[in-house]
């Protein structure tokens, strides 16, 4: 049996993919990221700052909402 693999298997298994991306982003989030608040520094609000950047480029792809 030749089993092909479609562009619809493909798009299902990275948009799974992304879900379980985004379940993983967003527990990280919850936890602030593994940082303790007390010693924040400028350097981690430049990483979020980054990851920010990074996400409204993604959702600019889809034309989803950007601030």
């Amino acid at each position: 049996m030749n089993a092909k693999t479609t562009a619809l298997d493909t798009y299902l298994a990275s948009a799974a993919a992304i879900h379980i991306k985004l379940t993983w982003l967003r527990q990280l989030a919850d936890d602030h990221f593994g940082h303790d608040p007390e010693p924040i520094h400028w350097g981690h609000v430049g990483d979020l700052g980054r990851v920010d950047q990074a996400l409204d480029d993604l959702l600019a792809i889809f034309d989803g909402p950007v601030k």
